[in-house]
């Protein structure tokens, strides 16, 4: 049976370890970010289709100790790659090391492409091309401090790029980190939903996603499909057993708001491309000023976090107001913020109930659950 290994963002393994599970995966053994797992490609297919925290999934083909570059050549020319991709395809190499001895990486890097391309030529007299756009197929190593371990990725481009972002934002929210914190929250569909600070709308759209049961890679390719042994009969029934399943678009409770013009646009053309532009109620408005959309629900933000000289002064004005704006407006409602700013939970004045620790790529951030009531007392510092 083969071994695959599923990579997401750090905080967010015990959920990836749950989809997995529904998708038919066994063995299922968390790492920090991600989870190993044992499975056939039926498991291997659902879990690209259905999973909304995977960034991707990794077969792995190849495992061995080393001591030298060597190694690791002799590792990567000892595969059947002429077996699992063919000579036209173009491919890349990717690496992450963990205490890696060796002195360049980029060296290794080279190396394991040399005898991929080497083992092509003894068997079919022809090698593969690199693309390092665009690669049909992709090559992934991992080293420990003395292990090699080689993986074919099944995913292609990453699984939180669900093919619907079209109006981008900088630095967004990468939409499984936004699909985790709705999980992480507690939030069904049914309930009141709120973004006060919507930017491109990812909450939204994985919100209204989940509210129609619309598995998150309907609508992009994978690179399994670009493998020898894609089994295409049994991609086509899974797919359309996920197409049968989705819900009729309709009206949600599902609210955003910001209050940059600009952005709301953004978030109705994006939703408008994932054509769930009816299953959400959008407008310009600022949070400090917003009334609530029921009388309880759940509010999920990511709200600015300074990076730049002179933000700070303007958000430690901001962070108490924003404290003030929940409290007096939303009572009965539950509130989540995203935040990598260390100062956010000291100025906004309210207790947390709990602070989950999340990575969103290498930034370590904090989110911060408030559970907002009547008369809610504030200890401002």
């Amino acid at each position: 049976m083969p071994t695959f290994f599923a990579t997401c963002p750090r905080g967010l393994e015990a959920l990836l370890a749950d989809e997995l599970t529904q998708s038919g995966a066994i063995r299922v053994d968390t790492v920090a970010g991600g989870a190993g797992f044992e499975g056939s490609w039926e498991t291997c297919y659902r879990a690209n289709l259905e999973s909304r925290i995977a960034t991707r999934i990794l077969w792995r083909v190849g495992h061995a100790p080393y001591k030298r570059e060597e190694d690791i050549y002799k590792l990567a020319y000892g595969l059947p790659w002429q077996q699992w991709f063919a000579v036209r395809r173009t491919l890349r190499v990717y690496m992450t090391a963990i205490r890696c001895p060796l002195k360049s990486l980029d060296f290794i890097t080279l190396r394991i492409k040399d005898a991929v391309c080497d083992r092509f030529r003894a068997e079919v007299d022809a090698r593969p091309s690199v693309d390092t756009a665009e690669p049909d197929v992709r090559i992934h190593a991992f080293l420990t401090d003395r292990e090699a371990t080689l993986y074919l990725d099944t995913s292609g481009d990453a699984l939180y790029m669900r093919g619907y972002k079209y109006a981008s934002v900088g630095a967004p929210l990468k939409e499984n980190l936004a699909a985790g914190i709705l999980r992480l929250s507690g939030w069904q569909p049914g309930t009141p939903l709120l973004d006060p600070m919507c930017g491109s709308g990812t909450f939204l759209i994985e919100a209204a996603q989940m509210a129609h049961d619309i598995a998150p890679g309907l609508g992009r390719p994978f690179g399994f499909a670009r493998l020898e042994n894609f089994d295409e009969p049994l991609w086509h029934r899974l797919r359309a057993a996920a197409e049968a399943r989705r819900k009729p678009i309709a009206p949600q409770a599902i609210h955003g708001s910001d209050i940059d013009v600009d952005m709301v646009e953004r978030a109705r053309q994006n939703l408008a491309a994932a054509r769930l532009d009816e299953a959400v109620r959008l407008q310009r408005a600022d949070l400090l000023e917003l009334a609530p959309p029921a009388p309880e629900g759940v509010l999920v933000a990511n709200p600015p976090y300074g990076v730049r000289l002179g933000e700070e002064e303007r958000l430690a004005a901001f962070y108490p107001k924003l404290g003030d704006a929940l409290k007096q407006r939303f009572a009965g409602w539950r509130c989540y913020l995203f935040s990598g700013d260390p100062q956010l939970p000291r100025l906004i004045g309210l207790k947390a109930s709990r602070r989950t620790p999340l990575y969103n790529g290498a930034l370590e951030c904090r989110l911060l659950e408030y559970k907002v009531v009547s008369g809610q007392m504030r200890g401002r510092r």
